[in-house]
């Protein structure tokens, strides 16, 4: 409902009436309650025969240079969300959102939810924007070494890119480059982003695939800064709570435990679909696990099931 922004998924014709068609069904909702603390997980276990954790990820990765605690510099999430409410709300009338109008946009990282910032700020009417990305620039077509069935690496142009482009006269994308400090403006508010270029073709061994290049660092103007940067994998508390697993990654990253196509937790009353099981990802694989898991949750229950 809200972490989508209405440009690419309309809430009334599409969530609003999914939302019904299920509550007509049977299904109850309960909004705006925090599990684990609203309902503690022991309660969940003892009144229910099976519990899916379907939560997704939603722990930013953030960006430790100085400047960080700096007014302006926000997740990104942080940003479209309240926007979407406010949005929906009001049209935006309420005053309950970080508005990009007039103002200098910086988004680092790419990705949809990079993409989705870009679009927002255009649609606010911001002063300028720009989209790094520390990666290098993908090819037009598929290199020899990305070959099928690996995900095609290619150079793409999504609507915010098109937007901005369209309005600013070029691409919003700036491609290896790093962000090494938000700037202070006097007052605790960020005016600035300084970065460096980085070199994709030296490697340090134990270190990053990539080293800067002394002599291109480059100062841009900032008034909102938004962190579009992955996520880490699922809030914890409630996994604790049910005495469910976890998976660790580097990079601090980690997911709920459990098993492809099975769906079951070290905790048997417990399923887990989706990001936060998977990690990020598309929304088709979210749907594609939740099935999966309402076809295992039955089995659990039944001894057997018919589902797909």
């Amino acid at each position: 409902m809200y972490g989508i922004p209405n440009m690419k998924l309309d809430k009334k014709q599409v969530v609003d009436r999914r939302v019904r068609i299920m509550e007509q069904e049977g299904i109850t909702f309960f909004t705006g309650m925090s599990v684990g603390t609203d309902v503690p997980g022991s309660q969940l276990l003892e009144d229910f025969d099976a519990v899916v954790l379907a939560t997704g990820s939603t722990r930013p990765r953030d960006l430790p240079v100085p400047g960080r605690q700096l007014q302006g510099v926000h997740f990104a999430m942080d940003f479209l969300r309240p926007n979407t409410r406010s949005l929906l709300d009001s049209g935006l009338r309420d005053g309950r959102h970080i508005s990009a109008k007039d103002k200098h946009v910086v988004v680092i990282g790419g990705g949809d939810t990079g993409n989705d910032c870009l679009g927002t700020s255009m649609r606010h009417g911001c002063r300028s924007l720009v989209n790094f990305e520390i990666v290098e620039q993908p090819p037009m077509q598929r290199s020899s070494n990305n070959p099928w069935p690996q995900w095609p690496r290619v150079f793409r142009v999504d609507y915010g890119h098109e937007e901005a482009a369209a309005k600013f006269g070029e691409d919003p994308r700036e491609f290896c480059v790093q962000t090494v400090e938000f700037v202070d403006d006097g007052h605790g508010h960020v005016k600035a982003v300084k970065t460096i270029d980085v070199d994709w073709q030296t490697m340090t061994e134990g270190g990053p695939p990539f080293v800067p290049i002394p002599g291109t660092e480059r100062e841009y103007p900032a008034d909102l800064v938004f962190l579009a940067l992955g996520f880490l994998g699922p809030e914890h508390p409630v996994a604790d709570q049910l005495g469910v697993k976890t998976r660790e990654a580097r990079g601090g990253m980690s997911w709920y435990e459990g098993e492809h196509e099975k769906y079951r937790t070290s905790n048997e009353k417990v399923f887990v679909a989706g990001d936060c099981r998977r990690g990020q990802s598309l929304v088709v694989w979210a749907i594609n696990e939740g099935r999966g898991a309402a076809r295992e949750v039955d089995r659990f229950l039944m001894g057997a099931t018919d589902l797909p």
